[in-house]
């Protein structure tokens, strides 16, 4: 006779989180397994039928049945497995790794790795990088910071977030900058299928130089709108005549707040300040320029125009970016400030906090 299928004790979608849970491998997964096979042998069904149910084995099952007899519910916990004793403890281990990386690194090293910390301890690699996993560390990956020294700091900072977040009544907020020697390079570029057949851009590691340009550009921080001028050089005299032409398109009966870093023409230009009553220069702190504006724009110019590009003359790279300068002021719109908080522990989180 014709065998005939046997009937799920359970529903598809039962089965399916059944599944899921003989599939994964934490202790709450494999505790419900094991109570779910006690329940339904309780109810007198056959191992096979368990197994069937719960897409396991009729071994599984088998073992966690007499496990269950002879302890009770202490027999379906896992019990510790035989093993290699640990060499190390694991607590001296871990404060050796985490010492050893505050030291001065071996000799021809500029910082150490898995490999030469491993050496100087006499362990293995992989403890080394398991302890390393563990507590975070990332011995290859690092970060810039930039502390400014600038005795007025706050006074500075304070004044130029706060023309972003409360502007004065009937004044227009500029935030202005170059962007310098922006390089006009001519090379192959393309998609490309690498040996794992990802495709990806690519381009031709040699290239021809043309020249560079410089960008000054003015963001009006109310609207998004950029202003900008191309020139083959960054000197004052250029500064001023695009600060008279962003002028030149404001609004004369407003006050212009005009925010600027420290660079030497930003700076010595009273004459001209007084020929222009209604514009107040702001500078940001020493080493803070980040707190202008417009660099964000010039990183949105840079991923978008500039990056992976090939220009074969100067004046196609100005075309290229008056093009892009184009298209982003028809949808330009205001940047939103915001402050990230900083908290204690990111300050102290070293590794020499980690050994207290």
């Amino acid at each position: 006779m014709p065998r005939t299928a046997r009937k799920p004790i359970c529903e598809p979608s039962e089965l399916g989180v059944l599944k899921s849970w003989s599939s994964s491998k934490t202790i709450e997964a494999r505790m419900a397994e094991r109570a779910k096979i006690i329940l339904m042998a309780l109810d007198g069904m056959m191992d096979k039928d368990i197994a069937f149910a719960l897409n396991t084995s009729a071994i599984t099952v088998g073992k966690w049945r007499r496990r269950f007899v002879e302890s009770g519910l202490s027999g379906l916990y896992d019990i510790p497995r035989p093993g290699k004793p640990a060499r190390y403890e694991p607590n001296d281990t871990r404060n050796a790794i985490l010492n050893i990386l505050e030291k001065e690194p071996p000799k021809g090293q500029a910082t150490w790795d898995g490999n030469a910390v491993a050496a100087a301890l006499g362990i293995s690699t992989h403890k080394v990088w398991r302890v390393i996993k563990a507590e975070g560390i990332c011995l290859q990956r690092h970060r810039s910071w930039c502390v400014s020294t600038d005795p007025e700091f706050t006074t500075k900072a304070a004044d130029i977030v706060g023309l972003y977040l409360n502007p004065p009544q009937n004044a227009l907020i500029v935030s202005v900058d170059e962007k310098p020697s922006i390089q006009a390079l001519e090379r192959p570029v393309g998609y490309v299928q690498t040996g794992n057949g990802k495709i990806v851009r690519g381009m031709k590691s040699t290239y021809k130089r043309h020249g560079t340009l410089n960008l000054f550009a003015a963001l009006e921080v109310a609207t998004g709108i950029i202003r900008t001028q191309i020139t083959s050089q960054k000197r004052r005299v250029e500064f001023l005549e695009f600060m008279d032409k962003v002028i030149a398109d404001l609004p004369c009966d407003k006050a212009i707040h005009v925010i600027l870093d420290n660079y030497c023409i930003h700076k010595k230009n009273e004459e001209w300040l007084t020929a222009h009553p209604n514009v107040r220069f702001h500078f940001t702190p020493t080493s803070a320029s980040w707190l202008n504006m417009v660099e964000i724009w010039f990183g949105i110019l840079s991923r978008k125009a500039l990056k992976g590009a090939s220009f074969t003359s100067r004046d196609e790279l100005a075309t290229a970016i008056k093009n892009f300068i184009e298209v982003y002021n028809e949808h330009a719109e205001p940047f939103v400030w915001r402050k990230r908080e900083v908290r204690g522990s990111q300050l102290n989180n070293t590794i020499i906090n980690l050994c207290k």
